[in-house]
């Protein structure tokens, strides 16, 4: 079973500084329709213009994942990281118990473009952590584990029965992901055009895809796809 949410019927934000497109209901933004997927709850694609950003202000209780497409951003928070995250590389942060950060594009004449990701965690009261994972240099044509809940092949560990996969692909390949009973898939593409099972996504489309064994994507376009496989 398949469900699309396209790109254009997302929700929006222009606030000059900052334009966002929110996959689920995000701010002022709410549709009871589109509160996440699983434990999946936010997908806000950011676009920040140059030395721009959001200042130093708390989360609690959420696994935050950010994703660079493009840019630059620097990253600042109460557990003492600073450090200016480029594009292809991932970032997390266990807000937990309670954590401070920043984010700003340190750019003076290019835009930064980001997917902030939240995911529910399954604990409650963790203590905050940090972790960075850079895929810029990554191979083409096939999916890299970003995150997941052991932490195997290298990951970094989240709080939730969650991984979250990479695919970085040139016209014309192909990935297959198997989808063990029980699980849910959420694919979203970050740029370019795909094939999930039969359904054809571009750009900020997403699918979610459920009761079927495996995942087969193909790319009729240089394409960068974010795959969640979730409980």
């Amino acid at each position: 079973m398949k469900t699309i949410r396209r790109s254009n019927e997302r929700g929006h934000a222009n606030h000059g500084w900052l334009d966002s497109y929110h996959t689920f209901s995000f701010a002022d933004y709410h549709d009871p329709r589109w509160m996440g997927y699983r434990s999946l709850r936010v997908i806000n694609d950011d676009l920040v213009m140059p030395g721009m950003g959001f200042g130093a202000h708390p989360h609690r209780d959420m696994e935050i994942i950010s994703y660079v497409v493009s840019g630059a951003i620097e990253h600042k928070d109460s557990m003492g990281n600073g450090r200016v995250i480029r594009a292809g590389e991932f970032q997390y942060m266990a807000a937990g118990s309670g954590v401070q950060h920043s984010e700003f594009n340190p750019s003076k004449t290019e835009p930064l473009r980001l997917l902030q990701i939240w995911v529910m965690p399954d604990t409650k009261g963790v203590k905050p952590r940090y972790a960075e994972k850079n895929y810029a240099a990554a191979p083409t044509g096939k999916l890299h584990l970003v995150a997941s809940k052991t932490g195997r092949d290298g990951s970094m560990e989240i709080h939730q029965d969650a991984e979250l996969l990479l695919g970085k692909l040139d016209a014309g390949q192909s990935v297959k992901h198997p989808l063990a009973a029980n699980r849910h898939a959420w694919v979203h593409v970050a740029e370019g055009e795909v094939d999930v099972n039969g359904a054809k996504l571009s750009g900020g489309d997403a699918v979610a895809v459920s009761a079927e064994e495996l995942l087969n994507i193909t790319a009729t376009k240089p394409s960068q796809v974010l795959l969640f496989d979730l409980n």
